[in-house]
């Protein structure tokens, strides 16, 4: 049950501000959410009861190192803010081992585009947690769409796992991708190109603008074999070239993402993946929650225990999680 500060003047208030727009609330409840002390986590939790069911479109987007990441999310979000949308980025960083808290300072990365009065930018450090994907990115997600924003652009630090998770609490996942030969194709694993909805390549500029268009081509032509997916309209997923530097290509990448969004709305693709998206949140919640319980649960000894037999090859994985989960019968 949520603590009974959760209905205290001072969080109603946090809320008011927060559906208001007022980016320093969005901060404070950003850090509340993320708190670990459990009377900020059931202040969290009531907070995000009480807000609207307001939507932004959401978008994924991951890219390999040294592809352009931010230099493409900060004249794509300026061009944005220019069309008099208001833009938050949610980036995901690596978090120091020493002290947890985020390397690589999106704020610096995107100087431009943190001081825009329509743009939010809130590096979150990913705590070790699989994928690279914040414990509690979605709830950042719910926040700055209560805060009113139109669209989220939601970076991965890109390390394994992290694109299909981003791609569960996404509408659109946009892969970005830098000028190469046809080798480097080769080296994209089929499970991102299955889950993109659109491959931006970028640095198509100056003398890298032959190759962009090539490996456009390239890639244009593997998406062509790849199954199609019921959520696609004819021509999707696709390739397309953009230079964040110059700003070409930009107009008809967001051209194409509204597009797309358009008709997954228009077929109830939409609506269906929103829906299969919030149970998802909640078996998720609800597994991390089991495990906390489990773990202060007089059983835990038993749990380490078993865990340290797995480890040292006395007893199989399967039949020690068996006898465990035996114990709360």
């Amino acid at each position: 049950m949520p603590d009974p500060q959760a209905s205290s003047p001072d969080l109603s208030d946090l809320a008011a501000r927060l559906v208001a727009g007022e980016r320093r609330a969005l901060a404070r409840a950003i850090t509340l959410v993320e708190s670990t002390r459990p009377d900020h986590r059931a202040q969290a939790i009531a907070l995000l009861a009480v807000l609207p069911p307001r939507q932004a479109l959401r978008i994924g987007l991951s890219g390999t190192p040294g592809v352009g990441k931010s230099s493409f999310i900060e004249a794509f979000g300026l061009m944005l803010t220019g069309q008099g949308l208001r833009v938050a980025v949610l980036a995901v960083d690596p978090s120091s081992a020493r002290s947890g808290g985020s390397i690589l300072g999106d704020k610096t990365r995107m100087e431009r585009l943190s001081r825009d009065p329509s743009a939010f930018i809130r590096p979150s450090p990913s705590q070790a947690e699989l994928g690279g994907v914040g414990r509690r990115t979605r709830e950042v997600v719910r926040l700055a769409e209560a805060a009113g924003f139109d669209v989220l652009l939601i970076e991965t630090v890109g390390v394994g796992q992290s694109e299909t998770l981003v791609a569960e609490m996404s509408d659109l996942f946009v892969l970005l991708l830098a000028p190469a030969g046809g080798d480097e194709l080769q080296g994209v694993k089929r499970g991102i190109m299955e889950i993109a909805d659109l491959i931006l390549v970028n640095k198509a500029d100056g003398e890298l603008k032959a190759t962009a268009s090539r490996t456009v081509a390239d890639y244009a032509g593997a998406l062509r074999l790849l199954r199609k997916r019921p959520q696609d309209p004819e021509g999707f997923p696709k390739a397309l070239p953009v230079s964040a530097l110059e700003g070409d290509g930009l107009a008809r990448a967001w051209d194409e993402m509204q597009a797309l969004a358009e008709w997954r709305r228009e077929t109830g693709h939409f609506t269906r993946r929103r829906a299969e998206q919030a149970q998802s949140w909640f078996l998720s919640e609800v597994r991390t929650g089991l495990l906390g319980r489990l773990q202060r649960n007089p059983a835990a000894g038993r749990l380490a225990a078993l865990g340290a037999d797995v480890a040292a090859g006395r007893a199989d994985p399967v039949a020690a999680a068996a006898e465990m989960l035996a114990t709360l019968d």
